[in-house]
């Protein structure tokens, strides 16, 4: 099994479920020194906007998880050298086929998603897509610092409401649906189990940490001011249409998860609990 993104948030975990499960696995980086991965796992080095470095890894790999973190001038023809070597691919792309307004807004990385999938529609790969909804872990990049250093988290549409996945749930999917038959032609939408407010998700990073964490609500404009230079403003405009689409209603809620791993998925509350060293105050 081949997993390319291997160092990313998803793609280190399916490594570590893979080789739990007593399966070979190749793990592509584009830098090796930077790969870290486990004993066990064979590393390779390639990049997606080079094709061809990635035949060493593909050579007698009969099954891929793809992670897309490249731009997108050189997805057909990673996906037609997926072909020529592998039998499978687990694709992970984005809930942009999902109706609820959340994921309805112009987002250039979904319409990315959405050709991918239709360049592996078109190989006759036998293929397995999943949609991570929100991810939990995005809160260490949007409200960690704030909360390492005691202050106030301000951030806008604290009303908004998400199901923020667990990344070790996602990677479990991935993991199973590569390592064992009947997920072809899959298509899988995976979100935490319950609809939480933004503000409501530092609450409970507070209640992990033993503390009450202070909210404030910034506006989209102030936003757009911190994120300059951080973010492109395709991803900043994206996040803030989406936030302001999702105020006043419940988030989407699927069970997918659960019904691929017969056991529910893990809540923000347990999320939480488990990354409170990553919140603490001096970390």
């Amino acid at each position: 099994m081949l997993v390319t993104g291997a160092t990313g948030r998803v793609g280190r975990v399916v490594i570590d479920q893979l080789l739990d499960a007593g399966v070979p696995v190749r793990a592509l980086t584009r830098r090796f020194e930077a790969a870290a991965p486990p004993a066990k796992a064979e590393v390779f080095t390639g990049d997606l906007t080079v094709p061809e470095s990635l035949d060493p890894a593909l050579n007698g790999a009969g099954a891929v998880f793809l992670v897309w973190t490249a731009p997108p001038r050189t997805a057909a023809a990673v996906v037609e050298r997926l072909a020529a070597h592998a039998r499978r691919v687990v694709f992970l792309s984005s809930p942009h086929r999902t109706p609820h307004p959340f994921f309805q807004q112009p987002n250039p990385m979904a319409m990315l998603h959405a050709e991918i999938e239709r360049l592996i529609a078109a190989t006759g790969l036998e293929s397995t897509i999943i949609r991570p909804g929100m991810l939990a872990s995005n809160s260490l990049a949007w409200w960690a610092p704030a909360i390492r250093a005691g202050e106030v988290v301000r951030w806008p549409y604290g009303a908004a409401e998400t199901a923020p996945v667990d990344d070790r749930d996602v990677a479990a999917v991935a993991a199973r649906t590569l390592r064992q038959d009947g997920y072809t032609g899959g298509d899988y939408v995976l979100t935490g189990p319950e609809s939480l407010t933004q503000a409501a998700q530092v609450d409970v990073i507070g209640d992990a940490l033993g503390r009450r964490i202070v909210f404030e609500e910034m506006t989209p404009d102030e936003f757009r001011s911190l994120s300059e230079g951080t973010a492109p403003s395709s991803v900043v405009d994206m996040l803030l249409a989406a936030w302001s689409a999702a105020v006043g209603q419940p988030a989407h809620v699927t069970t997918a998860a659960a019904d691929i791993l017969g056991t529910a998925p893990r809540t923000f509350r347990q999320w939480a609990a488990d990354h409170t060293t990553a919140f603490a105050e001096g970390s």
